[in-house]
């Protein structure tokens, strides 16, 4: 375990590192706004070290992403490419077809579906379930899904959940996301699959896009993941060998400490600076 080591900002240790894994929601921005020096800090590391590659646990497919960043305000020079939960998602779902699915999630997550070809049915004529987040993701909580979940589960429905996160701060405000609703359903006795952060095919994602970025494979010694999640940022990277710097203030969700959790971090920053 380690006690993380307070930093200022990144321009200290980035020389150490040829690529950077950096989170969104929490780091970059709050939903609503950029967060203060984040892109500043991505800018400068591109310019100094290498590629910047946004990992986010978004259930929606990556090439839609740049266009909502530049809505917040973010420069597309801040990054180099976009890697999604909803990229990883897909391929669990193609492998899935062509069984009709029954869905949980709000309409803004459509564009995960484009081109696969989904039969979307009633609950009592699915083979899976595909969870992107509550329907109402402003008012709804896992517990009103509780009813079609226990339904769900004794047919033994696998589930797909798009977004491993349980909550996010949306704007100061916590809303619950898809990786709640699948933890109620493991609960319940259900089976439910990632491909998201924590899990190992969005890094596969993430890997080939740092390789692209940067012309070549980088070591995993000298990425950087930037994130505010425990559960999601700090484990991910652990289990794909690869250093994790935690930022634990500003619009993050960290959920406590990471020695408590037995995870290792480089350091620690409020805020993502250079």
């Amino acid at each position: 375990m380690s006690i993380p080591q307070p930093i200022s900002g990144i321009r200290a240790l980035a020389s150490d590192y040829d690529a950077m894994l950096c989170d969104a929601w929490g780091v970059i921005h709050d939903g609503v706004n950029l967060l203060p020096g984040a892109e500043a800090a991505l800018v400068n590391f591109r310019k100094t070290s290498g590629p910047v590659v946004i990992l986010t646990n978004a259930p929606r497919p990556s090439s839609i992403i740049p266009a909502q960043l530049d809505r917040l305000g973010l420069a597309r020079e801040a990054y180099d490419a976009v890697v999604t939960s909803g990229d990883a998602t897909r391929d669990e779902i193609v492998q899935r077809l062509p069984a009709p699915a029954y869905r949980i999630g709000p309409e803004k997550d459509d564009p995960l579906f484009d081109g696969l070809g989904i039969e979307f049915v009633e609950l009592d004529a699915a083979g899976f379930i595909i969870c992107t987040g509550p329907v109402d993701d402003q008012n709804d909580a896992p517990e009103d899904y509780r009813g079609v979940l226990e339904r769900a589960a004794a047919r033994g429905l696998e589930m797909v959940c798009a977004n491993p996160d349980i909550v996010v701060n949306w704007g100061g405000r916590i809303i619950w996301c898809a990786g709640a609703i699948a933890e109620l359903y493991e609960k319940l006795g259900g089976v439910a699959v990632y491909g998201g952060k924590p899990h190992a095919p969005i890094y596969r994602l993430a890997f080939d896009a740092v390789a692209r970025a940067h012309g070549a494979p980088v070591d995993a010694a000298r990425i950087l993941a930037v994130g505010d999640g425990l559960k999601t940022d700090i484990l991910g990277a652990n289990r794909a060998g690869i250093d994790a710097l935690l930022v634990t203030g500003e619009g993050g969700i960290h959920n406590g400490s990471p020695e408590q959790a037995g995870m290792r971090v480089i350091g620690a920053m409020e805020g993502l600076r250079w």
